[in-house]
């Protein structure tokens, strides 16, 4: 997966509630009392929502301390972050620091106003402007200010076994009726084109993910947000292209795991799989040996309007209840030097935000110079309110496909059920 970040759920609220309480007293520009060690340094908290993470979060954190001899930071990162975090905010316990992922969570932070405004620091050069830009779509009002600044990031499309193509000539596809004709190319050398693993309802996200973005009108998101958009009407294409992939795809591919999925797949038992960079990691623990690769999601037949979805998997923040923002400051400029954010992305195999980090694993070569030209579009599931559960409405979709539901009926259905959800929990 993406990661196991922090559920924000009714987040908003209590930290406006956190901010309505005050602070307890101490730092002259936050109000917070400053934190010591029993040596007399200035302790910030570095609260992590995403626990794939911890041990290069931790690395790193050790080798800022090591070069400090007024401040120390201290990793926090739980289990369960969202329970944590949202019970700490009830009691106006904001951490000093955050590292989180670029998603409706940050938004509901940045609109809370519980996060710096970074925006002009020296730190914010270092990075790639597409992510910078990312950012600034999800802040209330689509404020061109940096509340956060993009760290890691990482990459969704179509993952391929580069054997199985090699032996049945088959090239990347760069549109989407060339994709069906590789398929059928697959399905007559006797080859299945797609391993799913819908029985995990998230995997159903990648390619909605990949094809969302660039087949819907353009400012949808914030249409949608004002009442002035619906899916109905502008999603059936969507769904239409789904239903085409899915017809390539093993027969069971409503009861197969993520993890059996991954497993058949590193075996060689399917040429294809519609996932993220994530899932790599995955697919070589069962096979070491697999060589695997990643292409875009070819959506539309406009070459040029295909892109790689890539998304701020982490960003660093200061919260406005920091005891020591200059020390947090010069911390974010620590990780967002280049041989350290080098050192997270290989690590934790993933893109990096940070100019001049590059990821050389061959398994994501295919993706690699779109994402550095910032030829990117952001995950879709980023801009839908909290509480929003598409994964849950896709895997009715094909639930009932499977059950002998009319497409167009389906359809019809399962974008009036986004529609009614989305507009249940949205709150401008």
């Amino acid at each position: 997966m993406k990661g196991k970040q922090v559920t924000a759920l009714g987040l908003a609220a209590m930290m406006g509630m956190s901010l309505l309480a005050g602070c307890s007293g101490g730092s002259a520009e936050t109000g917070k009392e400053t934190k010591k060690t029993s040596d007399g340094k200035t302790e910030l908290e570095l609260f992590g929502t995403k626990t794939e993470n911890k041990e290069t979060l931790q690395k790193l954190v050790d080798a800022y301390n090591e070069s400090q001899d007024k401040v120390t930071v201290k990793l926090t990162q739980p289990a369960d972050a969202g329970t944590v975090l949202k019970t700490r905010m009830t009691k106006n316990d904001l951490p000093d620091m955050v590292a989180m992922g670029g998603d409706f969570n940050y938004a509901e932070l940045q609109s809370a106003g519980v996060l710096t405004d970074l925006s002009g620091e020296a730190f914010l050069d270092n990075i790639n402007e597409s992510y910078i830009n990312m950012l600034y779509a999800l802040n209330k009002d689509q404020e061109e200010k940096s509340y956060g600044v993009p760290y890691a990031t990482n990459s969704s499309g179509i993952i391929y076994n580069k054997d199985i193509f090699a032996e049945n000539s088959i090239e990347i596809p760069t549109t989407f009726s060339e994709l069906m004709e590789v398929c059928e190319k697959l399905e007559a050398a006797g080859v299945t084109p797609f391993e799913l693993t819908f029985k995990d309802a998230w995997t159903i996200l990648p390619a909605w993910n990949s094809m969302a973005p660039v087949m819907q009108p353009e400012n949808f998101y914030n249409d949608k947000r004002e009442g002035k958009a619906t899916f109905e009407g502008t999603h059936e294409a969507v769904l239409e292209n789904y239903l085409k992939l899915v017809e390539h795809a093993q027969k069971d591919y409503m009861g197969t795991s993520y993890d059996d999925g991954n497993k058949k797949f590193a075996a060689g038992e399917a040429a294809m799989m519609m996932n993220g960079s994530w899932a790599i990691t995955e697919i070589k623990k069962a096979n070491p040996d697999v060589n695997i690769d990643q292409f875009k999601f070819p959506a539309t037949d406009d070459v040029e309007k295909n892109k790689v979805t890539s998304g701020v998997d982490v960003l660093l923040g200061i919260t406005t209840n920091c005891g020591d923002t200059d020390s947090a400051k010069d911390f974010i400029s620590f990780m967002v030097q280049e041989e350290n954010a080098q050192l997270y992305a290989d690590e934790q195999f993933a893109f990096s935000a940070v100019k001049g980090v590059e990821q050389n694993d061959p398994s994501v070569a295919g993706v690699k110079a779109d994402i550095e030209a910032g030829n990117v579009v952001d995950f879709p599931d980023h801009y839908y309110p909290s509480g929003f559960d598409l994964s849950a409405a896709l895997s009715n979709f094909f639930l009932e496909k499977e059950n002998g539901k009319d497409d167009s009926a389906n359809i019809a259905a399962t974008l009036k059920k986004l529609d009614t959800d989305y507009d249940t929990l949205n709150v401008n």
